[in-house]
């Protein structure tokens, strides 16, 4: 299993950046559209993480963790076998992948595919 994105959804972009940079030495880039405008730096393992503002007013904070998959529909599927559901359907993003997320028992759960 590889984190391949950790996103982290905050009303407080800057500080959240300020923060993760003074901490662990990283450089943020500019907002990406493609990724709902999360400013991102490059993890030790070569993943990202994302920090964003929500997308919409009923969208907590969050820190939610993306698994790099090889098939992300039968992922999804085999997640919704268990029990999941589905709360983001595999979409495509731009340059990046796709993506999905599912909820189990309370906990979202990333999956992406390059």
């Amino acid at each position: 299993m590889k984190i391949h994105y950790l996103e982290v959804v905050t009303p407080d972009v800057a500080l959240a950046c300020e923060t993760y940079s003074l901490l662990h030495s990283v450089q943020f880039s500019a907002a990406d559209p493609s990724l709902g405008g999360a400013r991102t730096a490059t993890l030790a393992n070569g993943g990202k993480l994302g920090i964003r503002a929500p997308l919409r007013d009923t969208e907590l904070p969050i820190v939610r963790h993306y698994i790099l998959v090889e098939d992300i529909q039968a992922t999804v599927d085999a997640a919704q076998e268990s029990g999941a559901e589905v709360a983001v359907p595999p979409m495509e993003l731009p340059g990046h992948g796709q993506c999905a997320i599912v909820i189990q028992a309370g906990i979202e759960l990333g999956f992406w595919q390059l």
